[in-house]
């Protein structure tokens, strides 16, 4: 791809929040190759996600994230040295730093196995102007590819534009941007929200009390995840929603909300649905009011496992998945990787499943580094949730990576 030969025009005849699923309303998108002098016939939404494997077009559902061709069907190799560019919104947690860590240990590892390949890290904390001054820096540099977990999914958009017109690849993880210029690596919140529910009612034979644990109030990810909820609920007409709170994604936060629940409804609750990481406190609000042990969902981490450890499949029952960091850094890092090889991606969004965690799967996921208190361990799949031919399913001219190995994956 040569700077300033390929020009993008966007004709978007919905508004950006329409759901553009598998069954809704489609985003129309026009690219115009000014290098070739033609224009590329309009694709809706609906027929680009039916250029993938059948196994893949399932991950689309009532997915929320804008759907548009990829930019990159010209793009060419890139010779090395490599520079993976690497512009975090935040790193204040550890869960963003295991992100961090595996990217770069993933990049050595490249190294070693004969790449020449090196890596930048930049942070923002939380501000959009310097992650955007932070893009721009590393276009400066050159690097080869940006990886980014976005500060904002429309705020980027105009330096997307920039690094693109520059031959550099942007990708993003954990979060899409509304630009036609970057390519998203991520997951479907409304699936994993309806799967989670689904989940609920199939343990709970079809009836009983569950109690709503959200995260932040408003924010697009817990809309999607709510609104998978509602639609599954509405397959156990039997299944009570005996209260909604918000646990803002926050430990201290779930514990109090939960534990103003229980106090107020001294009916039996059966199952806590919730998204974030905050099982372990969930359950010991229950034990410290001295009320049976309910399902809980939501995503699986090490002081979660060490809570299990210590009470059991009795005292502490988990029907999840695994919204892990080293797995968000392994597919975002291996996209990225394949398009700077030269891999052309079919569409801008590339949805991720989240590993299925069952309560027989526990053991498999547990180490003895994981007690209560581990919140910064994470626990890491044994075997490939998503191995590489099945990711070659999103991309034209697929290939599997040859320095690539599952099983190097550091284990906690």
């Amino acid at each position: 791809m040569k700077k300033g030969i390929i020009l993008l025009t966007i004709v978007v005849f919905a508004v950006s929040l329409v759901f553009v699923g598998i069954g809704c309303k489609s985003t129309p998108v026009t690219i115009t190759t000014a290098a070739a002098e033609k224009t590329v016939a309009t694709k809706s939404s609906e027929e680009l996600i039916s250029s993938l494997p059948k196994e893949l077009q399932e991950l689309y559902k009532n997915t929320t994230d804008l759907i548009y061709p990829s930019a990159y069907d010209n793009f060419k190799p890139v010779k090395e040295p490599w520079i993976i560019g690497y512009a975090d919104s935040y790193q204040g947690n550890p869960w963003r730093v295991a992100v961090r860590d595996e990217l770069i240990r993933l990049t050595n590892d490249f190294k070693k196995k004969g790449r020449d390949i090196s890596f930048i890290n930049m942070v923002s904390n939380n501000d959009v102007a310097q992650n955007i001054s932070n893009i721009r820096s590393l276009i400066d540099k050159k690097v080869s590819v940006i990886l980014s977990i976005p500060e904002s999914s429309t705020g980027l958009n105009g330096v997307i534009q920039e690094a693109y017109k520059a031959g550099i690849p942007f990708v993003t993880m954990a979060g899409a941007v509304t630009s036609p210029y970057a390519i998203n690596v991520n997951s479907n919140y409304w699936k994993w929200g309806y799967d989670m529910m689904k989940g609920i009612g199939e343990r709970l034979g079809g009836k009983g009390n569950v109690l709503m644990v959200e995260g932040l109030a408003g924010h697009p990810i817990v809309i999607s995840e709510g609104k998978g909820f509602d639609d599954a609920l509405k397959e156990y007409p039997n299944i009570k929603v005996i209260a909604r709170v918000n646990g803002n994604w926050t430990l201290s936060v779930t514990k109090e909300v939960v534990l103003q629940v229980l106090a107020t409804h001294p009916e039996q609750i059966d199952a806590v649905w919730t998204t974030g990481s905050e099982a372990r406190v969930i359950a010991e609000a229950f034990r410290e009011s001295g009320r049976p042990a309910p399902l809980i969902t939501g995503s699986l981490t090490g002081d979660i496992l060490g809570y299990w450890k210590k009470y059991g499949d009795e005292g502490f029952k988990f029907y999840g998945h695994g919204v892990l960091p080293h797995w968000t850094a392994e597919t975002g890092f291996r996209v990225a990787v394949r398009m700077i090889e030269g891999q052309h991606p079919k569409l801008s969004l590339l949805e991720i499943p989240l590993p299925e965690v069952k309560q027989e799967d526990l053991p498999k996921y547990y180490s003895p580094s994981m007690t209560i208190d581990s919140t910064s361990i994470f626990p890491v799949p044994a075997n490939d949730p998503f191995p590489e031919d099945i990711m070659n399913g999103y991309f034209l001219n697929g290939s599997a990576l040859a320095e690539y190995n599952y099983a190097d994956v550091p284990r906690p």
